[in-house]
C-alpha cells in the first residue's frame, strides 16, 4: 500500500506539471494523446474509489498478481477505448481536465490511505483484500506514468522502487525473468509491447521473446 501511494503521488505530480502543448502530445498508449490518457486516469481513480467501498464477504479469489489477466492486443474496436478521446476532448480547456483529475485523484489517494488492507473488496467478478487490490494498481500507475512521459523527455518518471515492483509483478505474470541487462523501464516497455525489442534484446530474451507482448487486462 505504501508503493501504491508513492506511485500514485508521483503520477499525479507529473500530471500537475503538464502545461501548454504537453496535453496534445502523443502518449505511450497507441492512438491516445496525453489528454486522453489523463482522462483514462480519472476513470481509474473512480474505479479505486468504487472498489474500496464495495466490501465482499467471500474468500479472496485473486491477489495482486492474479488480478491481471493476459489478453489479446487491442484492435481499437473497444467501445470504451473509443469513448476516452471524445470525453477528453469534451473538456475543451485542459485546465478543467487537470482540475477534475486532481480532485478525483486526491480523493482516491486519501481513500487508499484510510483503507484497511485486510478488508475484502469486490471488483470485476473478483474478491481481493484491499491491500492486494491497491498493490495491483502499482502496475497500472507505473505503466501509465511511462505512457505519460513517453514523449515528454523533461518530465519526471516513475520512482525507482515502483518500477522495480512493477517489473517483479510482470515477471510473476510471465512466469519468467527478464534479462538482468534490462533496466526495469526496458523490461516494462518491451514486456508490455510499448517498445519493440532490438535484435540484441530478442537474443537476450530467448524463448520469452516469442511470448511478448504481455498485454494486461
Amino acid at each position: 500500500m505504501d508503493l501504491f501511494s508513492r506511485s500514485w503521488t508521483a503520477l499525479r505530480t507529473a500530471v500537475g506539471e503538464l502545461s501548454g502543448e504537453d496535453w496534445e502530445r502523443p502518449s505511450g498508449c497507441a492512438g491516445w494523446l496525453v489528454r486522453d490518457l489523463v482522462c483514462h486516469l480519472v476513470i481509474d481513480a473512480q474505479d479505486v474509489l468504487i472498489t474500496l467501498v464495495t466490501p465482499a464477504d467471500a474468500e479472496p479469489s485473486a491477489d495482486a498478481v492474479t488480478y491481471w489477466k493476459l489478453v489479446e492486443p487491442p484492435t481499437g474496436d473497444d467501445p470504451l477505448d473509443a469513448l476516452i478521446p471524445r470525453l477528453a476532448a469534451a473538456y475543451g480547456d485542459p485546465s478543467l481536465l487537470k482540475f477534475h483529475f486532481d480532485d478525483v485523484g486526491s480523493a482516491a489517494g486519501r481513500a487508499a490511505g484510510l483503507a484497511d488492507p485486510d478488508l475484502r473488496v469486490g471488483t470485476q467478478d473478483m474478491v481481493l483484500t484491499a491491500g492486494d487490490y491497491l498493490s495491483a494498481y502499482v502496475m497500472e500507475w507505473t505503466l501509465h506514468h511511462l505512457d505519460l512521459t513517453a514523449h515528454l523527455p523533461s518530465a519526471s518518471g516513475p520512482p525507482a522502487e515502483t518500477l522495480a515492483a512493477a517489473r517483479a509483478s510482470l515477471e510473476k505474470i510471465a512466469g519468467a525473468s527478464f534479462p538482468a541487462s534490462f533496466s526495469d523501464t526496458d523490461a516494462l516497455l518491451i514486456g508490455t509491447g510499448r517498445r519493440a525489442p532490438a535484435s540484441a534484446d530478442v537474443a537476450a530474451l530467448g524463448e520469452l521473446a516469442g511470448r511478448l507482448p504481455l498485454v494486461l487486462g
